[in-house]
């Protein structure tokens, strides 16, 4: 079998097993729902309050957009924002397709968009990816923190999965650290050991070792640290207030209370179904955030499902249209001034 099929099949078993996993979450969460009361909540969403949940969402991909510019700021000060959020935002239309795809189309973009090396690309999208999964856990920890009750309870699973999550990322950054500091031993280690059993092995792993490297150490200065960690921060707090308007766009304030405390609380454990490797985050976030509505909020199963519905449909539907409007807009602007530059050197 070659090297092209033995790509292709493994993109299509992944796949495969991720669009499984889309319809395992979704039957365990509509399993016992009235899909008629559900139906009813989502028809009778205020058309006023889905407005401002999607514009306050490509808010937050703005936010996303303005860290990614400052972590490539080393690389290339003068970054056009434009074409940063174009490519983000085609890379969370991809995701929305096939799941973990869009990281490299936004980073092949951007490298094409920019004049920019795709290693250095990659290096950043995987950096920003450690990034966010750091602050998810930190926004997890604090939703244990203020919640009244005891998440781990409701959630048993929960604490176990942080616990892992930050020894594994404690060991990738300290493996980063490793690889930028003893960059040219490590890599010759790596080569000399892998080597052994594959050359090819060996030096695509030393291809990943210095992308890594690479974006890693695009970020730099005290001040872009600062940076995006305040913008993290601030994202988070966006995310955060989307899923409270989330709950006035389904109504869920006339049924019981509701408060940003609980929004935080729903974001927080929600993201995790996002993070899980599914097309959009379909089915996964839908199981989260029904089970967070149910157990913790005390809301019924179908306003809770239609929560999780309709704010996952406008996401999803939002990135897919802006995906595809950015991408042909962007890509007929760059062939054009492409067509510009090559004849006025052909002139010269």
């Amino acid at each position: 079998m070659t090297s092209d099929k033995k790509h292709h099949l493994r993109r299509a078993i992944n796949y495969s097993f991720s669009f499984l996993l889309s319809i395992i979450f979704l039957y365990i969460a509509f399993k016992n729902a009235n899909i008629e009361e559900v139906v009813h909540y989502v028809s009778n969403a205020s058309w006023l309050w889905i407005w401002v949940f999607g514009i306050v969402l490509l808010f937050s991909h703005y936010l996303r957009a303005l860290r990614w510019q400052i972590m490539l700021h080393s690389v290339k000060p003068d970054t056009s924002i434009k074409n940063i959020f174009g490519a983000l935002m085609v890379g969370y239309g991809v995701n929305n397709v096939v799941p973990r795809a869009g990281e490299v189309s936004r980073a092949v973009l951007l490298g094409k968009w920019e004049g920019l090396s795709r290693s250095s690309m990659f290096g950043t999208v995987i950096v920003e990816r450690v990034i966010d999964v750091i602050f998810l856990l930190l926004s997890v920890l604090v939703s244990v923190l203020i919640w009244s009750g005891n998440l781990y309870e409701s959630f048993p699973w929960l604490k176990s999965a942080l616990i892992i999550s930050f020894i594994g990322v404690a060991l990738f950054v300290a493996f980063l650290i490793l690889v930028i500091k003893q960059k040219e031993k490590f890599y010759g280690g790596i080569i000399k050991l892998l080597g052994r059993f594959s050359i090819s092995l060996a030096h695509k792993s030393a291809h990943i070792f210095e992308m890594l490297a690479e974006g890693f150490t695009s970020l730099k200065g005290t001040r872009n640290y600062f940076l995006v960690i305040l913008l993290s921060v601030i994202m988070m707090l966006v995310y955060a207030g989307n899923a409270y308007i989330g709950f006035l766009t389904i109504g869920m304030q006339n049924v019981a209370p509701v408060s940003y405390k609980m929004a935080w609380v729903l974001m927080s454990i929600s993201a995790i179904g996002v993070a899980i490797p599914t097309p959009g985050g379909t089915g996964s976030y839908h199981t989260l955030a029904k089970s967070t509505l149910v157990l913790l909020f005390g809301f019924g199963e179908n306003i809770s499902l239609a929560f999780a519905f309709i704010s996952h449909i406008i996401s999803y539907t939002l990135c897919i249209v802006v995906a595809l409007i950015v991408f042909f807009v962007l890509n007929r602007q760059h062939e054009s001034l492409k067509k510009v530059l090559d004849t006025e050197v052909d002139e010269l």
